[in-house]
């Protein structure tokens, strides 16, 4: 047992979901397609699904999720007040987000563009009939306009009850605003912001201790209901979102990472090893959004000024996995249906999709409200969407994965360029071993 506290906390997750991968094929197996499996104990049974897939399993999982969760709006508030307040020149703000958007954007329509041509290349869609009974009725994303009037909260309370980043976010940015013009009044309070934002950040390394269990929670019972027969069907396609997530992930970000900051992509990527298990383990950029900040901070060196900023919204906006997976479907779903798709079509696929990164940010099921408006855009059927539904879930852990990579890029990028950057952490491989610590010290 002291071994295992020893671990760093990454090794723990890591051990937490090998161990629940293993326990969900053990009890698929055991399950063999059954509705439950009934365990005699004397007296009475008990049902292995019922108590601990639908039970423990779901129930410790969605602990962890909530407990996550339960940081996000608080920390994203917190600290962009406090990132925002400390900047002395109200221009530094409009470069921020001019430098932030221009980038999640671009790096968006990378990713479609390998998307696309890694699905023209191997073709997944042919030879696979669309089943007559695939229904699938997409939600209407809302307009241009609509996405900018509601980006402005008429409740600012409203909007963090309810989770509505952006609205957090322009709130949180409009009050530092005010408070670094308010002088004296507006230190005190930022003072008060900046022991919360201290306080949050130690309840972020508190609940941190929990992450093993709950990785192994949610594995379990992923691996326990997930449908690989359909996984099998569709394979090629699987493998070639699979590939792409890896290109971008891997070699996309570190070019960029390279070209515009001369920073060592290695040592970056080894650095994002503990956010990338929770946005995997999580499919949520928002609920991984505490570990994404401290990553950006305390291990790769950028200053809380530009990551509680660009975090936030590269969790909200920034789609590149989602993207890649609308690339791939557009051709797959093409093939299925035999419509041939001009390159112009494919140029349309590429802006729509690109664009709607942000036209969409915040609305319930975006990714595959993203896919409809890409289908509609270039003529293909919505109902194509129904089979790729079922494989959906894997392809959404790990494109998770690659968005909040994505977002620790674009955050290295604009830190560098803005002069709050420090290289020293960055190239430390010992940066944030306190908190490690910290971890094995509480656990």
């Amino acid at each position: 047992m002291s071994k295992v506290r020893s671990l760093s906390l990454t090794s723990r997750i890591m051990i937490g979901m090998v161990l629940g991968v293993i326990v969900g094929f053990i009890f698929q197996a055991i399950l063999a397609g059954e509705d439950d499996f009934l365990i005699p104990l004397g007296l009475f049974s008990l049902p292995i699904k019922a108590f601990f897939v639908d039970g423990i399993f779901h129930i410790g999982g969605q602990i962890f999720i909530a407990s996550l969760k339960m940081l996000v709006v608080p920390l994203v508030f917190v600290s962009l007040v406090c990132g925002t307040c400390s900047l002395s020149d109200p221009k530094t703000l409009g470069r921020l987000g001019g430098k932030s958007i221009l980038l999640y954007l671009v790096t968006t329509a990378i990713a479609i563009t390998v998307a696309i041509t890694l699905a023209l290349l191997f073709n997944p869609g042919e030879g696979i009939n669309l089943p007559s009974d695939a229904t699938y009725s997409a939600k209407e994303a809302p307009t241009l306009a609509q996405v900018i009037i509601g980006m402005f909260p008429t409740n600012p309370i409203d909007a963090m009850a309810n989770g509505n980043m952006l609205q957090v976010i322009v709130f949180a940015l409009l009050f530092g605003v005010a408070m670094a013009l308010s002088g004296k009044a507006g230190k005190r309070v930022a003072s008060v912001f900046e022991d919360l934002n201290t306080v949050i950040l130690k309840l972020v390394t508190l609940l941190m201790n929990i992450a093993p269990y709950g990785v192994f929670f949610l594995m379990a019972k992923l691996f326990t209901t997930i449908d690989f027969k359909l996984i099998k069907s569709l394979a090629l396609y699987f493998s070639i979102v699979m590939l792409a997530l890896f290109i971008h992930g891997l070699v996309n970000y570190s070019i960029l990472l390279k070209v515009l900051t001369g920073l060592n992509p290695i040592t970056f990527l080894k650095k994002m090893k503990n956010a990338c298990l929770f946005a995997f383990s999580t499919s949520s950029s928002s609920a991984t959004m505490p570990i994404t900040l401290e990553t950006a901070t305390k291990k790769l060196g950028a200053q809380n000024s530009v990551a509680s900023f660009t975090v936030p919204l590269g969790a909200t906006i920034n789609m590149d996995g989602t993207a890649i997976m609308q690339g791939v479907a557009t051709v797959f779903i093409a093939q299925v249906f035999s419509v041939d798709l001009t390159i112009s079509d494919y140029l349309m696929v590429i802006l729509t999709a690109t664009l709607a990164s942000v036209g969409t940010a915040g609305v319930p099921g975006v990714g595959l409200i993203m896919l409809a408006m890409v289908l509609n855009q270039v003529g293909l059927p919505v109902e194509g969407i129904a089979i790729i539904i079922g494989v959906d879930r894997l392809l959404d852990m790990t494109r998770t994965a690659v968005n909040v990579t994505g977002d620790c890029m674009v955050t290295c990028v604009v830190a560098k360029s803005e002069g709050q950057f420090d290289e020293k952490v960055f190239n430390d491989p010992d940066a944030a071993k306190d908190l490690e610590d910290y971890h094995k010290s509480i656990k």
